[in-house]
């Protein structure tokens, strides 16, 4: 373990002979570096600035460090809290644990760091136990429920990816149908047409290939979930290129869902893209809770789940 700076900010970095991570402790301590030693290979999209700001509570998110690993938590649009006691309270663009104040402990091995965060306006203690073992990144969440009613969210992963048309998206064979959630698409169509997954048409007719990555002259930006449960519990990419692949694996009966965000040029001329393993669809936790598709902690209980980021160099 180390302390530097990054982008003007303090950072630290864990490393081991495989990989270096480097997180923000005053940016909701989030991940902005995982590198891969032997091919040189930066996973994690970069900012273009030069120096990074933390946000205010409260912040849209497009107005600030749209890159890195962000957690998501408790929902991922803006929009009312759904029910009971807390009904009402105002849930901010992209939830609310990225623009808070982390506190976090280094373990004595130097290899690990425990994060945690409680909201100042609903009833919840969000706690990320990661540690680097080998080519693994291997994170152990859980959601406190402080209130003695049941509480629900969506929590999600907002890990932007760097990416070429080399990239390909790797998923299970099950999942072959998609949902479009992303009103500026290009190709799919408005909110809640369903396309075949992963050959599609486009709505100018040509067939598409969703799991593939186009060039950032594309102009494209999407947003689409699988219509069924990930139950295998995995989903990744490879860069066709070297072989280099990044692959998550985590608890499917706790986190269900998979949404993918694909910016090919089409957001502020950004590219990357996103695989999302999510507690809830789609992005909106009011709208989760009125389709039964929220996740719930219940009172006073603790709920929690594995992710591991593997990095390797296969083709799954």
């Amino acid at each position: 373990m180390k302390k530097t700076l990054f982008k003007g900010l303090p950072a630290i970095t864990l490393e081991n002979e495989f990989l270096a991570l480097t997180f923000l402790p005053d940016y909701a301590c989030k991940m902005v570096s995982l590198f891969k030693k032997d091919t040189q290979r930066e996973f994690l999209f970069q900012a273009k600035e030069d120096t990074l700001t933390p946000p205010p509570y409260g912040a849209a998110f497009s107005a600030y460090d749209s890159s890195g690993f962000d957690e998501v938590l408790p929902s991922i649009d803006a929009c009312p809290y759904p029910d009971g006691t807390y009904k009402g309270v105002p849930i901010p663009d992209h939830g609310e644990v990225w623009t808070l104040k982390w506190e976090h402990f280094i373990h004595p091995n130097g290899n690990a760091i425990t994060a945690w965060v409680q909201s100042p306006h609903l009833p919840y203690k969000f706690i990320r136990e990661l540690t680097l073992q080998g080519q693994e990144v291997q994170m152990r969440y859980t959601l406190e429920n402080l209130s003695q009613e049941p509480f629900e969210f969506i929590w999600t992963p907002h890990c932007l990816l760097n990416c070429s048309t080399a990239t390909i998206l790797l998923t299970p064979e099950n999942l072959t149908e998609v949902i479009s959630v992303e009103h500026s698409t290009k190709n799919l169509g408005p909110w809640g047409s369903r396309h075949r997954y992963p050959l599609t048409f486009s709505t100018n007719g040509e067939q598409i290939d969703l799991s593939a990555t186009q060039p950032v002259t594309d102009n494209s930006c999407e947003k689409f979930y699988f219509t069924a449960p990930n139950t295998r519990g995995w989903c990744g990419i490879y860069h066709a290129d070297n072989g280099d692949s990044l692959t998550y694996h985590y608890d499917s009966d706790k986190v269900p869902y998979l949404g993918v965000w694909k910016t090919q040029g089409g957001y502020r001329g950004d590219y990357n893209i996103a695989l999302e393993p999510c507690t809830g669809i789609y992005d909106d936790l009011y709208v989760a809770h009125k389709i039964r598709r929220a996740a719930v902690c219940a009172p006073k209980d603790r709920y929690a789940w594995n992710f591991i980021m593997k990095v390797g160099q296969e083709h799954l």
